[in-house]
């Protein structure tokens, strides 16, 4: 993914958390870092196949530009590569190209504060879109039990329409508790618009209202219902009076 995110033009940047595992690669076998050589295991192991990826280099980019193109999605070329990845030299290529791009960005991520923070700011956004994602899409505790990969698109995407259906819901709101804030002589700068998350939840009743039966007693020889109402986003249970419950229901 490094590799490939580098030829179509832009910086993966992950968060980087365990450090212990990661695997620093040299640039050749007689390359000695000061200071931090270490990082890099032993003398003349973890060498970059500079070769391997010359020979292969118009490969690496024809596949980066049927990419970029939509010739062929990345998740599909990821599958076509990996089939077979170990007598396959363009997927070897591309992983070599990857070991290069992370090793750089292992390297710059300790040494440099901005990079770091506008890191964690990205991942801090992307992992608050999925915790509300997973909030939204709470069926099944958000697991998709379906085997069909058609049907799992089919959740995947309709859950990702949902969300940004309730984000926006949740930007005009905002936009109108702001707009009458202003109406009242309030004083807001756009720097205090940014510490306002769309991601709310405590409005919104995700199950809905309906209402339930509940045996009263006896009365006259005849039971008698008593129709509650249930507000079960809320966790809240409201009494709407007394009815017979339906035939077909007992």
């Amino acid at each position: 993914m490094f590799a490939l995110a580098h030829l179509l033009g832009f910086g993966l940047m992950p968060r980087i958390r365990n450090w212990k595992d990661s695997t620093f690669y040299r640039s050749s076998k007689t390359s000695e870092y000061v200071h931090i050589d270490a990082l890099f295991g032993e003398p003349g192991k973890n060498v970059i196949d500079w070769d391997l990826i010359e020979s292969q280099f118009r490969h690496l980019i024809r596949v980066a530009v049927s990419v970029q193109e939509g010739a062929i999605s990345s998740s599909t070329l990821l599958k076509r590569l990996r089939s077979g990845s170990r007598k396959n030299a363009t997927y070897t290529a591309f992983r070599e190209v990857g070991r290069v791009i992370r090793t750089v960005q292992l390297l710059r991520y300790p040494t440099y504060a901005p990079l770091r923070r506008r890191v964690t700011a990205a991942m801090n956004k992307v992992e608050s879109f999925n915790r509300f994602s997973q909030w939204v899409g709470f069926d099944n505790r958000g697991v998709i039990a379906d085997n069909d990969p058609v049907e799992q698109e089919k959740s995947t995407k309709f859950n990702a329409l949902l969300t940004n259906a309730v984000i926006f819901h949740n930007a005009l709101d905002i936009a109108e508790i702001v707009r009458q804030l202003l109406e009242e002589g309030w004083t807001i700068e756009p720097e205090d618009l940014t510490h306002i998350s769309p991601y709310l939840t405590e409005h919104i009743n995700r199950f809905g209202e309906g209402v339930v039966y509940g045996v009263e007693g006896r009365r006259g020889g005849e039971e008698r219902r008593r129709a509650v109402g249930v507000g079960a986003g809320r966790g809240r249970l409201v009494g709407r009076g007394h009815g017979h419950l339906p035939r077909g229901c007992h």
